[in-house]
């Protein structure tokens, strides 16, 4: 069994408590405007190539069997076209221009990765985060990989959009010790705009978590030309749950633009950025109806 991984990001430290490491799972079924990882979108591998790091040193040219890049008059010419995805030219890259998304991995080859820094686990109450994209899409191999991480004794997380089946969200319940959340707006018409899905299914469940007694953690983008005026109904939505621990604010950066162009992808990315005395202001709202509010 084998997942589409785009990254393995160590000594995270925005996935959860403590020091962690985060798996990030290529394809989601949400397309949020906002969107900061548009490498995990499509289920597809993707080549992205940075042309402002490219010095035309033909290294990829020598290597790739489909004849997708070539040197004219002396420039790097990229013809997606022709790529079959196999990744051989990012290894040849002498400077980071080309970076491919979307390798297959298995339970036993990333294990090891993965407990390579079990120490800054257990000092700083850290462990391993399952993100995307959409982790739960692959809900099996997550049930696989949360298992064998729970036998070596691993804080473990999933961070979801919820717009799954349920049947994903019981594969990895046993295994789970808190669910990241993510919340964009309330209004359903509002989260259609926002995500281009309905956020119904995605409230059903969060409540059965909820009613499962597992710890949950909010996550809320909060971008101000979207879900500004979402915010107290979310607010006064979770006051109802009992296994919220905390909510996190996430102030909207745009500073995934370049991967757009590389990626040769439509760039949604807002122009409006919140203010710090916007975030304030939201992460005080939320206090106000007696809910833990991460700094």
């Amino acid at each position: 069994m084998k997942a589409k991984i785009f990254e393995i990001k160590r000594f995270a430290v925005h996935d959860g408590d403590g020091i962690r490491t985060t798996v990030f799972f290529k394809g989601c079924p949400l397309k949020c405007v906002w969107c900061h990882n548009p490498e995990g979108l499509s289920f597809a591998p993707q080549l992205a190539y940075y042309a402002q790091k490219c010095c035309s040193c033909g290294e990829c040219v020598s290597i790739c069997p489909e004849g997708a890049h070539t040197i004219r008059n002396g420039q790097h010419v990229f013809d997606r076209t022709k790529c079959s995805g196999c990744g051989a030219c990012e290894k040849a890259c002498l400077y980071g221009a080309l970076a491919f998304y979307g390798c297959d991995r298995t339970v036993d080859e990333l294990l090891p990765v993965l407990l390579e820094d079990r120490e800054f686990y257990e000092t700083t109450n850290g462990g391993v985060t399952l993100s995307g994209g959409e982790c739960l899409l692959q809900a099996e191999f997550c049930e696989a990989l949360l298992k064998r991480l729970k036998a070596e004794g691993i804080h473990t997380a999933v961070d979801t959009c919820g717009f799954v089946p349920k049947t994903a969200i019981d594969r990895v319940l046993p295994c789970t010790d808190v669910f990241l959340y993510d919340l964009k707006a309330w209004d359903e018409s509002a989260h259609i705009r926002c995500t281009g899905q309905s956020n119904r299914l995605i409230i059903e469940n969060l409540e059965y978590i909820d009613s499962c007694g597992k710890a949950i953690e909010i996550r809320i983008p909060f971008v101000p030309a979207y879900n500004q005026d979402q915010m107290k109904e979310i607010a006064s939505y979770l006051r109802g749950l009992k296994n919220i621990t905390k909510v996190r604010i996430l102030p909207y950066h745009n500073y995934a633009g370049s991967k757009y162009t590389a990626l040769k992808m439509e760039n949604t990315l807002p122009e409006e950025l919140p203010s710090e005395e916007a975030m304030q202001k939201v992460r005080e709202l939320f206090k106000t109806y007696g809910l833990q509010v991460a700094d």
